[in-house]
């Protein structure tokens, strides 16, 4: 009963922050189950911050959307190298046209090439929208030491995604 409540009150926003990570509704789908079968199977082990589980599902979900895009990019290089060009599906083409997700992805490619500090940061603050204090209690830092870090995150990512931060992104 209280795991299905805990599902209710943070499930769409988990998802949202799946969808932000990903730029993909059915991967931001696959990540949510994901990371309330992780809360379900590691339910003793989660940290609360103020009382929330919020921030430790924001941060299964990240370490899950990270494993997956590794796997995601071996299989498609693998694909790449042993499908001729000209047999590539359309449907690829057409989603990479997309204007809204090639952005984002952009966005969570330069979040991805962030040092790990940086990147935490941004998913936690720029694409979860984790309050700075709560941020702060997470990470066992002060609060202005996290507004600095977002600070500093904010540029890098501006210079690596050529100015299109996740304080753009819905």
């Amino acid at each position: 009963m209280a795991f299905t409540a805990l599902f209710e009150r943070h499930a769409e926003a988990v998802w949202n922050y799946a969808y932000r990570l990903t730029a993909s509704w059915s991967q931001a789908e696959d990540l949510l189950s994901a990371t309330f079968l992780t809360a379900w199977r590691k339910r003793g082990d989660a940290r609360l911050v103020r009382e929330s589980a919020l921030p430790w599902l924001y941060t299964v979900t990240a370490n899950r959307a990270r494993t997956e895009w590794r796997a995601s990019r071996r299989a498609l290089r693998l694909v790449s190298r042993l499908t001729p060009q000209h047999e590539r599906d359309h449907a690829d083409e057409v989603a990479a046209r997309t204007d809204a997700q090639r952005r984002l992805a952009a966005v969570v490619a330069a979040v991805a090439a962030l040092p790990a500090s940086e990147r935490e940061i941004a998913q936690l603050c720029l694409l979860g929208e984790m309050p700075t204090a709560d941020a702060a209690a997470l990470l066992g830092i002060t609060e202005s030491s996290v507004r600095a870090r977002v600070s500093r995150t904010r540029a890098r990512l501006r210079r690596l995604a050529g100015d299109q931060t996740p304080e753009d992104t819905p």
